[in-house]
């Protein structure tokens, strides 16, 4: 009998929820010592009581006009905010594409959808445009990441059986292809700093975050998220196969656009603001689906907690650079991820794929 799909919901219901109930409070958990953890982290150290005791005079009102006090709310809070609101949107993108895909190889990097947002990012960078407002640079990754998909989709619909090796390798050319586009616009910019700052946004970095930033990924994560969550049972009927999906009422061709927009809002809202930051999509739902199964009422919620942690973890790691030097937020998710990727590949290719 053939191992069954990683992506896969849980064919025994009767699992001991002795097992997985603790997985989400521990994700929870693990993501606020870490959220309280990393505004203390920085050139200017500050233990947990202290950030703490901030973020009690903030939110009673009281003012923070210390050194500290600032270097808190004005720049460490909104960076940490950005990374757990970037981290869940990635994730739950990696975990939906993932589903429509029924391949655990699916995440934004792969399948094209961080290089068409990058694109749509960049031409806005390179022409001027974003200072028309700050909604350009997101409504540009939209676009972007939503015109790969479609092109995605219309080969998935070309293609007998919806294979998803042939959708996936258009994926990872479109990608490359998106990745030398954007490189050709940034090299051929005129302004010698647009070109600085485009390089270093496609690295994937929240050092700049303010909280303006914070205000702009917030809405289309947390719309996307709770649009995708609505489709949890949808989504673990799509792993069945879609000729399986509709003999059990679900309207496969309205869940698969609705997963193909609310992917790119989350992949274009995210990207927008924090850069290419690959794997995030790809760590977050294939450890939760080892720890939780492929439910997906389950998977989501816990592939954004640990989407959250793991972009938050990987950011304060990056501030602990010593000094003269600089680690870019996309990079230590690239060194984490990479092998991962390396190691699902191996898996899918020998057919032992995680259960």
């Amino acid at each position: 009998m053939p191992a069954p799909s990683p992506t896969a919901p849980p064919r025994s219901p009767t699992r001991p929820r002795r097992r997985r109930a603790p997985v989400l409070p521990l994700l929870a958990a693990g993501t606020l010592l870490t959220f309280v953890v990393s505004l203390g982290v920085g050139p200017v150290g500050m233990a947990p009581a202290e950030t703490l005791a901030v973020l009690r005079d903030a939110a009673l009102g009281r003012a923070t006009t210390t050194a500290n006090a600032l270097v808190v709310t004005e720049v460490r809070l909104p960076r940490a905010i950005l990374a757990l609101l970037a981290g869940a949107g990635l994730a739950i993108a990696g975990a939906s594409m993932q589903a429509y895909f029924r391949n655990p190889l699916a995440e934004p990097g792969v399948t094209g959808v961080a290089g068409g947002a990058a694109v749509g990012a960049v031409v806005v960078l390179v022409s001027g445009a974003s200072a028309l407002g700050p909604w350009t640079l997101p409504v540009a990754a939209f676009a972007g990441a939503m015109a790969v998909l479609l092109l995605v989709q219309a080969v998935a619909a070309l293609t007998r059986d919806r294979d998803v090796t042939t959708v996936l390798l258009l994926g990872i050319a479109l990608n490359a292809f998106c990745g030398a586009l954007t490189g050709a616009l940034v090299a051929n910019a005129e302004d010698s700093q647009t070109v600085r700052g485009a390089m270093f946004w496609l690295q994937g970095d929240l050092t700049a975050a303010r909280w303006r930033d914070v205000a702009l990924v917030a809405a289309p994560v947390a719309g996307g998220a709770l649009l995708v969550l609505a489709l949890s049972r949808e989504l673990n009927a799509l792993l069945l196969g879609d000729e399986v999906a509709r003999s059990m009422g679900v309207d496969v061709s309205r869940v698969r656009t609705a997963i193909l927009v609310l992917t790119s809002v989350l992949v274009g809202g995210v990207i927008a603001v924090t850069g290419v930051i690959g794997f995030v999509g790809l760590v977050a739902p294939h450890v939760v689906r080892m720890l939780l199964g492929g439910d997906h009422r389950r998977l989501l919620p816990g592939s954004a907690l640990l989407g959250a942690l793991f972009l938050l973890a990987a950011d304060t790691v990056a501030r602990l650079a010593p000094a003269g030097t600089s680690w870019q937020t996309g990079v230590v998710t690239a060194l984490v991820g990479s092998p991962l990727f390396f190691v699902l590949v191996l898996r899918t290719r020998h057919g032992r794929r995680t259960p």
